[in-house]
């Protein structure tokens, strides 16, 4: 009697009752395992709709680079989802991770992606490193807009990040750009950008849409809220209003949080950076307040260059090496530490009620822009070392 082949013991994936797909689609809570899932065959891809989480809309836009001249060149703005990823190292390797968008290569086609999808990550001065969804941890965390093809013949700074607002169910919207040492704006309704006249006489930090609103940092300290119909300012600092840096930090749809970085002895000979403090403050929509808060729950703020991210360390792959209530400042320096609120220092004149330097994990920060890369490791592994 002849053996069955070992092709014939292999499954056939097309048939697979269509009731025990639906089942399926049900527990695929990743999105990328659905794109694995839709990599498996054609009637599985017309099953599994394409992640929502990974579409990228867009707008075309008017190109701003010469302005205040009119440009009839076009630049887009897309709606970029961010992940967080957790690069596979050995067990006696501290872990590494990899925060910032995903973006398509224009030379790939993605409908004949094969299994495994694999991605190439691009960090400049850094040769390109492959990665297979399938054996890496992902975590999404949210999403930021961006600009592209505003200048492609030059890598300037002069753009450094935009906010979008819609105004209605009809599609009009309000888009808020940090340009050079200007904040231009820029409405469906007429498609040209304009300069807003009153802002700050500093360079704008930062710009979020919130609630229907427009907040904006800028380097000498201000804080405005802009209304998207108006365009009018409106100081919106907290109270006592402090000498300091201050970062926007959006945490789902629903708060709007505030930290700001300051020197606690500004009046010491040495500015000592590891000395700095930070105040947490969250807007109380009801009481239209900044309110100060010193518990952050289970969550984690990740300060970049480029877009600041909240999100639960429980979501987190161990914790990223950091547990909740932190703050982690990835465009401070190549070695940081989370800051977390009460911790004892040793030092008489350190004040314990307050948000500082934990060195609970050490964070090394090897690219902080356009995709942050970092490794977490604890400090005592240092210790150890220098023993």
């Amino acid at each position: 009697m002849a053996e069955p082949s070992s092709s014939s013991l292999v499954p056939d994936w097309t048939q697979l009752p269509e009731e025990l797909l639906h089942i399926i689609t049900e527990k695929l809570d990743n999105c990328f395992n659905v794109i694995h899932a839709r990599s498996v065959c054609t009637s599985w891809r017309s099953t599994f709709p394409f992640p929502d989480s990974l579409l990228r809309p867009s707008y075309s836009l008017p190109a701003f680079r010469h302005f205040p001249f009119v440009s009839k060149d076009l630049c887009t703005l897309e709606k970029v989802p961010w992940f967080l990823f957790r690069v596979q190292t050995n067990a006696a390797s501290p872990s590494e991770y990899l925060l910032g968008g995903i973006g398509r290569d224009e030379c790939v086609d993605y409908m004949e992606l094969q299994y495994p999808v694999q991605f190439s990550v691009k960090i400049p001065g850094y040769e390109p490193t492959v990665l297979n969804i399938h054996n890496s941890q992902v975590f999404p965390l949210g999403h930021q807009y961006r600009i592209r093809g505003w200048d492609p013949e030059s890598w300037s700074t002069k753009y450094r990040g935009v906010a979008f607002l819609p105004l209605n169910k009809e599609g009009e919207f309000v888009v808020l750009l940090n340009y050079n040492l200007d904040v231009l704006v820029l409405r469906s309704s007429e498609m040209r950008w304009m300069r807003i006249k009153e802002t700050s006489g500093a360079q704008c930090c930062h710009i979020v849409a919130f609630r229907g609103r427009f907040y904006a940092t800028f380097t000498g300290g201000d804080l405005f809220r802009f209304d998207p119909y108006s365009l009018k300012r409106t100081p919106f600092m907290p109270s006592p209003p402090l000498r300091s840096i201050k970062y926007l930090v959006q945490s789902g749809d629903d708060e709007l949080l505030l930290v700001e970085s300051f020197n606690p002895f500004p009046e010491a000979e040495i500015l000592d950076f590891n000395r700095f403090t930070c105040r947490v403050s969250r807007l109380d929509n009801e009481a239209d307040k900044w309110v100060e808060i010193t518990d952050l729950g289970d969550r984690v703020v990740f300060i970049r260059d480029s877009g600041n991210f909240c999100c639960s360390a429980k979501e987190l792959p161990d914790g990223c090496g950091v547990s909740g209530n932190s703050i982690v400042f990835t465009n401070t320096g190549y070695v940081t530490f989370a800051y977390k609120y009460g911790v004892h220092t040793g030092k008489e004149d350190d004040e314990v009620n307050i948000w500082r330097f934990s060195r609970e994990n050490r964070v090394t920060v090897f690219n902080t822009s356009p995709m942050v890369a970092f490794q977490v490791e604890p400090e005592t592994r240092y210790l150890a070392l220098d023993n």
